[in-house]
């Protein structure tokens, strides 16, 4: 018997109408309805019928398209990286380099810019390129090694623009105008209180803080034995960087008034005796020429047992000892003279408890080196010119005191010193 296909299900004989399906068991019924028809359509396609393998259907290309976009987006950030990290050679060598200076003397835009002491051209080119003064730190460190010598950086604060070139920043950092500083000045003779305020006036530190440092006066070295800071800050011009503290300013003063005292060959236990006896001589001598007489008026009372009676401690310890800001005269009251304080030298004998003022230099050397004679009394008789008598009587010192007092009687203009 020949072998069944697929094909004799569909191309059999179809049985009549009145013979069964079981007569004939190889015969299909065709399909006579919609659903038999649907049904017939499921059916194995027809190679799978005929006994061939169906081919696999074509999957689309997505893994092969999501890999390239990966590929593609690694590509992008190594390339991103590289030139980030390597813009600068990229550019040299493609020839697209731009510029690391920029033209001009700037932007307008102010910007301070701080060079500290021992700072070198490196450093000072690095402060730039930070503040954005200049491009970069080449423009300014190579041109700095064009120059023959190297320039001398002083320090301080300077206000120079954005965005100038390196020439231009230069020129601004030598040109002393563009230095900013702190200057404080003061002359020999002025109290402490005066001193402070002259300090806050040329920082704007309050006075507030710089009283409460000097105070703390042994903080800053001042010997133990001295009941203030006073005549302890060196009379002098000062500068000072911006935003210096407080207690650096006062410290550089103090140490300033030691480097005096060192260069004068005052032993450090000595600093307290001599600064007392050269504030005396810088507070009482009428010129500088009397300086040596009015130090040596100081040893010879001192030497004999005499009260000093000088007018100017009986102020300064009527005023201190009540808080109050010395002021400087020549005439004391009664009741100044009479006031039992550490300084009045007309209520105790010896020295005030310590310097009443700041000496300079020549008070210094004054008080080391006094003039010879045998003066006991001094006193001025043209306080205009501060012309003095020097006396070794009483008698000599009261015809001088009377000729003091016919000056003041000379004129309106003489009485407004007396006053």
């Amino acid at each position: 018997m020949a072998e069944q296909t697929p094909w004799d299900d569909i191309f059999s004989p179809q049985p009549s109408g009145n013979e069964s399906s079981e007569e004939h068991p190889k015969t299909a019924v065709l399909p006579v309805t919609r659903r038999e028809v649907r049904a017939q359509d499921r059916r194995p396609p027809l190679g799978e019928q005929l006994g061939k393998t169906p081919k696999p259907k074509r999957k689309r290309k997505w893994g092969v398209l999501i890999a390239f976009l990966v590929f593609l987006a690694l590509l992008v950030g190594a390339g991103t990286t590289v030139w980030f990290t390597f813009e600068d050679r990229i550019r040299d060598v493609l020839g697209w380099a731009e510029p690391n200076d920029y033209e001009g003397t700037g932007n307008g835009e102010p910007v301070d810019i701080v060079i500290a002491t021992g700072h070198i051209g490196a450093d000072v080119a690095a402060t730039l390129e930070d503040a954005g003064v200049t491009k970069s730190f080449d423009a300014f460190y190579d041109l700095l090694l064009t120059l023959p010598e190297q320039p001398n950086f002083l320090p301080g604060t300077y206000t120079l623009e954005q965005q100038m070139s390196a020439e231009s920043a230069l020129d601004a950092l030598l040109d002393p105008a563009n230095r900013s500083t702190w200057q404080v000045s003061f002359p020999e003779g002025v109290t402490t209180a005066t001193i402070l305020q002259r300090i806050s006036e040329g920082t704007g530190l309050p006075i507030e803080e710089l009283q409460a440092i000097a105070e703390d006066h042994e903080s800053l070295g001042v010997p133990a034995d001295a009941p203030s800071i006073e005549g302890y800050l060196f009379p002098a011009t000062y500068e000072f960087d911006p935003e210096t503290p407080a207690r650096d300013i006062l410290q550089r003063m103090v140490d300033r008034m030691f480097e005096s005292l060192d260069a004068a060959g005052v032993a450090p236990e000595d600093r307290h005796r001599v600064l007392t006896v050269a504030s005396l001589v810088q507070r009482e001598a009428g010129t500088a020429e009397d300086f040596g007489k009015v130090a040596r008026v100081v040893y010879n009372r001192l030497d004999t047992g005499m009260m000093l009676q000088f007018d100017s401690t009986s102020h300064y310890g009527w005023q201190v000892t009540r808080g109050e800001a010395p002021t400087g005269s020549v005439f004391t009251t009664d009741e100044e003279r009479a006031d039992e304080n550490p300084y009045n030298t007309y209520a105790k004998t010896g020295l005030p408890a310590g310097p009443i003022a700041a000496p300079g230099d020549a008070a210094i050397q004054a008080a080391l080196n006094p003039a010879d004679g045998d003066w006991l009394f001094f006193v001025a008789v043209n306080l205009k010119t501060g012309e003095s008598v020097f006396s070794s009587t009483l008698a000599e010192h009261n015809r001088a005191v009377d000729q003091l007092a016919a000056w003041c009687a000379e004129s309106d203009e003489n009485a407004e010193y007396c006053g």
